[in-house]
């Protein structure tokens, strides 16, 4: 029984897919699971399975409450590139928005006192937003700032490119960064902003950033959703 479970699945995964490439699915959006069960003859598990092997394939994606969508392109990263979310989603011809969910001063814990060479419980900034590309929510991110190097960033548009508002308020600028990249299921500090189920597959980009003269002045968490992004590094 579960060859056969396992040919109808890769069967309707790859009917399913042949309809995405012939754009019959013009809205983006695939039908209710229900639909598609009575139109393939089959049960909600085995659709289920095979929207899975779609959605592994990065063709699709699915979002909490919404349903299956098409899988538009992924966002090209470039780690070496000293480029923002917002020009960089523009140089692909994507449109990018970026909302603030909180913004204040905190208590640095262990890590992010480490990554800033802080002690422990040093104040801090942290700002934490959610940012899409073309409508949809691919990014959230924890920005950890030592508040030394921007006095007053908290009263201003942090909706704004913080690479922008360091560079034309305070005259820095980066000269250096470290980058970690280590995929993992996504926390529920950042899955619900993203839509999907915590434990979701995620991408965790840290970034601990230093200015001209080679001070760290901050440190990103950055939580992606795995099918969003592709990291291309050319030295």
């Amino acid at each position: 029984m579960e060859s056969i479970a396992l040919k109808t699945a890769e069967a309707i995964a790859s009917a399913l897919l042949s309809r995405i490439r012939d754009g019959e699915f013009q809205s983006g959006r695939l039908p209710a699971e229900r639909a598609l069960s009575e139109a393939f003859s089959t049960t909600r598990i085995t659709l289920r399975e095979a929207l899975g092997k779609l959605e592994a394939q990065g063709m699709i994606y699915r979002e909490l409450r919404r349903g299956w969508f098409i899988a538009p392109p992924r966002l090209v990263y470039n780690p070496l590139h000293h480029s923002h979310f917002h020009a960089m989603a523009t140089e692909q011809g994507r449109r990018a928005t970026t909302e603030v969910i909180a913004a204040g001063e905190v208590a640095a814990q262990d890590a992010v006192a480490t990554a800033l060479g802080l002690a422990s419980g040093s104040v801090v900034y942290c700002i934490r937003r959610l940012r899409r590309i073309d409508g949809r929510a691919v990014l959230y991110v924890e920005h950890y700032l030592n508040p030394h190097f921007f006095p007053g960033l908290l009263e201003e548009d942090l909706t704004r490119s913080l690479t922008d508002l360091y560079d034309q308020r305070y005259g820095i600028r980066y000269g250096g960064a470290r980058f970690t990249i280590l995929p993992g299921p996504l926390p529920d500090v950042a899955a619900p902003a993203l839509n999907v189920a915590t434990g979701s597959p995620g991408l965790l980009i840290t970034r601990i950033n230093r200015n001209q003269q080679k001070a760290v002045i901050d440190c990103d968490c950055e939580y992606w959703r795995y099918d969003a992004l592709c990291v291309d590094v050319e030295a």
